[in-house]
């Protein structure tokens, strides 16, 4: 059997960078978050459209749609959620777990995102409600995968996706990662950050599942940002340079470590990032244009 690539992190031998500095890394970090870790600042994110759900059923729904989505030109992200979330209507869990297989591909017929075609879509839905009736929530499902000696959840992930691959003819993998082949698992993770922390920005909903236990989610933004911070020096972005991110962040906050993914992000999103991180090598928290004010 061919070793899992996360495996290293799994056994616990991912070596945490140095300390050198990391009092002042802590304090730039924190000011950094209180200033804009704001609700307010989260437009335009597919993020926004788990605070329309107070009930948690429908909240993982809509979040596990928006992550699967979170792929290209924001506008198209956005407009690509929209469209699957009045199908699904008011109540997205109820929708889905009475809706006839038939229907779910009816609807979603003529669909596109990019890559993903409405009847992929679909079947991954409809994969997702048998896990829902077998689990009752993808919390529940991952949280009877997690051993209390995992360091992450990493593990448990790969076993959830590997059953709703099964349940979705592999439409599963397709739209969101194969995190056995060592993807970074990018919208995945995010996922979970807006699913298990709660603070201004997270909405959370989920109580068995620990902060401590997440990885960040690794996009382009993410990664450079842990090259800057010394964090890594892999190049690829993947589940083993995501982990060791997350381990440098373990050291600043071990009990959340992926606490400060939106904010350090934004500079990257906002196209201001070359500027932001010459600034804060020099002083303080550099300012940042939120550009999408009116």
């Amino acid at each position: 059997m061919k070793r899992c690539p996360s495996q290293r992190i799994c056994d616990g031998s991912i070596e945490r960078p140095e300390g050198k500095g990391r009092e002042d890394l802590r304090s730039f970090l924190e000011g950094f978050y209180e200033k804009f870790n704001h609700r307010h600042f989260v437009h335009p994110d597919p993020l926004e459209f788990l605070y329309d759900y107070q009930d948690p059923g429908d909240r993982e729904v809509v979040g596990i749609v928006a992550a699967s989505l979170a792929y290209g030109r924001v506008a198209q992200i956005l407009s690509s959620i929209q469209k699957v979330l009045r199908i699904l209507g008011p109540r997205p869990l109820e929708f889905l777990m009475e809706a006839k297989r038939e229907e779910i591909l009816r609807s979603l017929r003529g669909f596109v995102h990019r890559f993903t075609r409405g009847e992929e879509l679909a079947e991954f839905l409809v994969g997702l409600r048998s896990l829902l009736g077998k689990w009752g929530s993808l919390e529940g499902a991952l949280t009877f995968l997690l051993h209390p000696r995992d360091r992450t959840v990493h593990p448990a992930l790969c076993g959830l996706l590997k059953e709703l691959d099964l349940l979705s003819g592999g439409a599963a993998s397709r739209i969101l990662a194969s995190p056995w082949m060592g993807s970074g698992c990018k919208r995945l993770y995010l996922f979970l950050r807006w699913m298990v922390r709660e603070d201004e920005v997270d909405p959370g909903g989920w109580r068995k599942v620990s902060p401590s236990k997440l990885l960040v989610p690794l996009d382009v933004h993410m990664h450079r940002v842990g090259m800057i911070l010394g964090f890594t020096r892999r190049k690829q972005a993947d589940i083993l340079t995501a982990m060791e991110i997350t381990e440098g962040f373990r050291g600043i906050c071990p009990e959340d470590p992926v606490k400060y993914d939106f904010v350090l992000t934004r500079p990257g999103i906002w196209r201001q990032a070359e500027r932001f991180w010459y600034e804060r090598r020099r002083d303080g928290i550099p300012e940042l244009e939120y550009p999408h004010r009116g």
